[in-house]
């Protein structure tokens, strides 16, 4: 999701949701899954729990040296979740399942994998997620998936035989002991699914009809686009009426004027507020610490007001990242 900001794109097409099946009688767990213990983000929301998760981009190589170490700074804040990106902006990068593999193994740091549906076939979608299941990364952040448009293979084949809304029946169904045609997988997942939310989307009741859903088909929490105006995000929040699953709130902290302008004027679904443009551009060769400070207070107000805070470090720039979650200490 981040590195969708920190380059120009044009915006993604639509994709029709098609709505999960009717939910099937659960099967009793008899196994194994019954006896995983909830991940730690689970638990966290269940508790209510302040959350806090990181993005981590796979690496466009092999190694995954840099990660590591960037993964390893954020621990030392006190971070405990990592989000891991799948194929954002449609460049070839390291398979998301080995990165979430080996920076687990690395960290010991819980997982929260993004998972998309362009690069999949229904068959494919499945087969990776009980991959991921086996291996136990069982945090799923169900997308769609950037169009191969967006970017360095234009013109890739697409499936999208799903969209999110889909997907997230599927992880539903798994959880029950099902596949998606409704024969037995044996013992049921214990998935924890979440679902992306972007309340700054031009249709902003197609948003809100889409979210519904995808709480429907099964979503327990969901993770926002970055926000810089938290009451125009609770202005959207009660647009959409009872909420029933934790919100995390992104946070993208900015590096410079320039850097919020891009934002500003050329992402679709990004609104940087005048008075924070303004104060960047008033603070010159100071832009990056007014930046970090604004983003210290904002994931402040956050953990008053929601549920939790993604943040998504531009440029791979965890050290800045690593800065902002001193406010939480």
């Amino acid at each position: 999701m981040r590195e969708t900001l920190d380059r120009r794109i044009p915006s993604p097409r639509r994709v029709v949701a098609r709505a999960p099946a009717p939910r099937p009688a659960p099967v009793e767990a008899t196994g194994i899954a019954r006896m995983l213990p909830p991940t730690p983000l689970a638990r966290k929301l269940e508790a209510r729990e302040f959350v806090v998760t990181v993005e981590l981009d796979p690496p466009r190589g092999h190694t995954v040296d840099k990660l590591v170490q960037g993964a390893k700074l954020l621990k030392e804040k006190g971070v405990e979740i990592v989000d891991i990106n799948d194929g954002s902006l449609g460049r070839v990068r390291m398979s998301v399942l080995a990165t979430a593999l080996l920076i687990r193994d690395h960290t010991g740091l819980d997982i929260n994998m993004h998972f998309t549906c362009r690069d999949r076939n229904l068959m494919g979608i499945q087969a990776d997620l009980l991959g991921a299941h086996a291996l136990d990364i069982r945090n799923i952040l169900a997308m769609t998936g950037d169009p191969p448009r967006t970017g360095d293979y234009a013109n890739a084949t697409a499936v999208f035989d799903v969209d999110g809304v889909g997907l997230i029946g599927i992880l539903r169904r798994m959880n029950e002991g099902l596949d998606a045609t409704g024969s037995s997988i044996g013992d049921p997942t214990a998935f924890c699914i979440g679902a992306a939310l972007n309340p700054a989307a031009e249709d902003a009741e197609r948003e809100i009809e889409r979210m519904h859903r995808k709480i429907e088909a099964g979503a327990r929490w969901l993770q926002t686009q970055p926000v810089y105006d938290l009451d125009a995000l609770e202005g959207f929040l009660a647009r959409a009426g009872r909420i029933p699953v934790p919100v995390l709130v992104g946070i993208l902290p900015l590096h410079s004027f320039r850097h919020a302008e891009f934002l500003h004027n050329e992402v679709p679904g990004i609104t940087v507020p005048d008075a924070a443009r303004a104060r960047l551009r008033d603070a010159g060769d100071g832009a990056l610490r007014a930046g970090i400070d604004m983003a210290q207070r904002l994931v402040a107000e956050v953990r008053r007001r929601h549920a939790g805070a993604y943040l998504m470090p531009s440029f791979g720039r965890f050290e800045v990242v690593a800065e902002v979650l001193d406010a939480l200490h």
